[in-house]
């Protein structure tokens, strides 16, 4: 089979036969009551976070995000993605938020947050994107295996 070659005058003249198919923007979501939903994992927790205009309130599991992630610390992972964009303030929170520990809860309701900042502001993606909030932490506990104490631990050996 022979190959065919192409000089530069005939890509050109293809090019303008060729139809360029335009790439559409990309609208927010948003639903009638004004929200964006996201869902965030982390570990096994798992969010589902709905984002609206606000005066900056979070509730999570229909309690304050201060009572709820009472380290301050926790309230820090969840507020990252607000102070990378800076939105704080601009948006109320509520989500459900179930499955793993604390740690986990707040990396899942911090992941679904930036998902669904993307949604309703796509310009963010960029920033969001650098920052590492957009991607999920797929790193969760090794199983215990059968003959070990735990996942990679031995049982303690005896001579005698």
């Amino acid at each position: 089979m022979a190959e065919e070659t192409q000089t530069l005058d005939s890509l050109e003249a293809l090019g303008d036969a060729a139809q360029v198919t335009e790439v559409s923007e990309v609208v927010p979501q948003i639903d009638e009551l004004g929200r964006t939903y996201a869902t965030g994992k982390r570990k096994d927790a798992v969010a589902r976070v709905w984002l609206k205009p606000g005066s900056g309130k979070i509730v999570v599991n229909g309690r304050d995000i201060e009572t709820y992630f009472a380290r301050p610390a926790l309230r820090m992972i969840v507020n990252q993605p607000f102070a990378a964009s800076e939105r704080g303030g601009q948006f109320d929170i509520i989500c459900r938020v179930g499955g793993g520990g604390l740690s986990g809860q707040a990396g899942a309701v911090r992941h679904g947050i930036s998902k669904a900042l993307v949604l309703r502001e796509p310009d963010l993606r960029k920033v969001l994107k650098s920052g590492g909030f957009l991607t999920r932490d797929s790193r969760v506990v090794e199983r215990k295996k059968y003959g070990r104490a735990k996942a990679r631990r031995s049982f303690q050996f005896s001579k005698r």
